[in-house]
């Protein structure tokens, strides 16, 4: 090895040593050590944590929530397949007409000068509407 190198690799040695001591230095200092103290209470906290989630009450719990998001999922799936059985039914332009035929009937009471005959044929065809649209919810519901 030439002197040359010798001294370069003292150079680095000594940088090293110099960057080991500052770290020293800055490891003692009052913030770090601050830092350090927050970082165990933090640490110490996480653990509590930990233990209180493997006890067997918080399983349960977490299991429970489990159970709860699969059967939300069950139940958007079952009334997805319910609105569009309605849909494909035709229950749901049923029920619009029943809603027009309701409106209608409701705008005629405000009317005025309309026949007590044509009000009551109204209302009969209105029960009607709603008696087919209620058998028609009552087969959907239970297919």
């Amino acid at each position: 090895m030439t002197d040359g190198e010798k001294t370069s690799k003292l150079r680095e040695i000594k940088e090293t040593v110099s960057g080991a001591v500052e770290i020293m230095h800055q490891i003692r200092s009052p913030s770090v050590q601050e830092s350090f103290g927050n970082i165990m209470d933090t640490a110490k906290i996480v653990k509590e944590i930990i233990e209180v989630l493997k006890t067997p009450e918080m399983v349960k719990n977490i299991e429970n929530c489990r159970l709860i998001s699969e059967n939300m999922n069950e139940v958007t799936t079952k009334m997805q397949n319910t609105l569009r059985h309605l849909e494909e039914t035709g229950v749901m332009n049923e029920a619009k007409i029943l809603i027009r035929s309701t409106k209608s009937t409701i705008d005629s009471f405000s009317g005025g000068g309309q026949d007590l005959h044509d009000m009551s044929t109204s209302v009969k065809e209105l029960f009607r509407s709603v008696r087919c649209l209620v058998d028609e919810l009552r087969m959907t519901i239970v297919s």
